[in-house]
């Protein structure tokens, strides 16, 4: 068992250094470079109002998006469902359903994250102010994850994800794969160091009837084609897109509970946890996370964290070398979760809430169902 524990941290290691020597991390220079830029969102309303500092310590399902080794530490069936009112006042909407079970020495997850950017009229270039139809977008992210404990203090996954994008005529289909992490240490298992490695794969490209277009050609390459002419004739051409690349990105994290009291010696009654995370992005500045989460028992917890990135007190810049913010969330996100547990089960239903701060519009708001079993 030890043996496997080696093998499983020298390979992610490994995985990171090699991650980190290839990649040009945190250049502000390659920001709006990278595509399918969702797969940087928290669906989560637990991690989300924690800032995503809880790398190392994050459990169940919602470790699946920050951390996939957390989701070994799941001890019974857990179903979340979860609602974003994303960026308040643009109008967009993510919907977040995820599953994990354990079996054996590990869990599998299962998670789907869909983002509802509203109703968007068509325009071209006759016609640019539309009246010629709308148009709906269409993102969808799927994750399927496994995860297991090496030993008793090390727990090791991965998550592979399918990426879909798609418009009325345009469509693109990806896959990425996520690995992570964490060690617990402590005579309480307290101590938690976490590493994960996110957003890596292919490149992706859009294809469709709507990159095609019309043009004349001439049988008769004296004269110049025209509709009027009888010797043109038109033809539909396909025009190929750029591809673009996924937004990789490293988070390493750290995190220390603190037992403030002890119900009969042996189960807690107050925690208070407070973990750090530095996220190392290859398209845009790199991120520092800190967060603190009051707990009592497994009834409430409360969180509060702030990310910071270059330029999060300066004024919204549209160039990303100015040195301005370039990230609409200003930093500031606050969280908390009620929890009741029933039957002879011990079946707990909980509801989560988070906020995070944005300049401009008013924030995103998270609200998040668990049912476990």
């Amino acid at each position: 068992m030890k043996n496997k524990s080696t093998v499983a941290a020298i390979v992610m290691s490994l995985a990171v250094s090699y991650y980190c020597s290839e990649t040009k991390a945190g250049d502000p220079g390659r920001a709006g470079q990278a595509g399918a830029s969702e797969l940087l969102i928290d669906p989560w309303a637990g991690s989300s109002g924690f800032a995503d500092a809880n790398t190392a310590s994050v459990q169940g399902i919602e470790a699946q998006y920050l951390n996939v080794a957390g989701t070994a530490q799941s001890t019974h069936t857990e179903v979340i469902l979860a609602s974003t009112d994303y960026m308040v006042g643009s109008g967009i909407h993510i919907s977040e359903a995820g599953f994990c079970q354990p079996i054996g020495e590990g869990a599998i997850g299962f998670s789907i994250m869909s983002m509802n950017l509203g109703t968007i009229n068509m325009t071209s270039y006759d016609y640019p102010d539309g009246g010629i139809g709308t148009f709906t977008p269409q993102l969808i992210n799927i994750g399927v994850s496994y995860a297991r404990h090496f030993s008793d203090f090390i727990y090791g996954g991965v998550n592979i994800k399918l990426i879909d994008e798609s418009i009325s005529n345009v469509h693109t289909f990806g896959a990425a794969i996520d690995a992570g992490i964490q060690y617990v240490a402590g005579h309480d298992k307290n101590i938690h160091f976490g590493i994960s490695l996110k957003n890596v794969g292919p490149a992706m490209s859009y294809d469709g009837d709507g990159l095609s277009f019309k043009t004349i050609s001439n049988t008769n390459p004296l004269s110049a084609p025209s509709t009027s002419n009888p010797n043109s004739y038109t033809q539909t051409a396909q025009q190929g897109s750029q591809s673009f690349e996924l937004p990789s990105l490293v988070n390493i994290g750290a995190a220390y509970d603190f037992y403030l009291a002890k119900d009969s010696g042996t189960k807690s009654v107050h925690r208070l946890t407070v973990a750090a995370n530095f996220t190392s992005n290859s398209f845009t500045e790199d991120q520092e996370m800190i967060g603190v989460q009051y707990a009592y028992k497994t009834y409430f917890s409360l969180e509060t964290g702030y990310m910071y990135q270059t330029g999060n007190w300066d004024a919204l810049s549209t160039n990303p070398t100015d040195g301005g913010r370039v990230n609409a969330f200003t930093g500031f996100c606050a969280g908390a979760t009620l929890q009741y547990s029933f039957g002879k089960k011990h079946t707990i239903v909980g509801i989560s809430y988070s906020y995070r701060a944005t300049n401009p519009y008013q924030g995103c708001n998270t609200v998040g169902l668990k049912l476990d079993l």
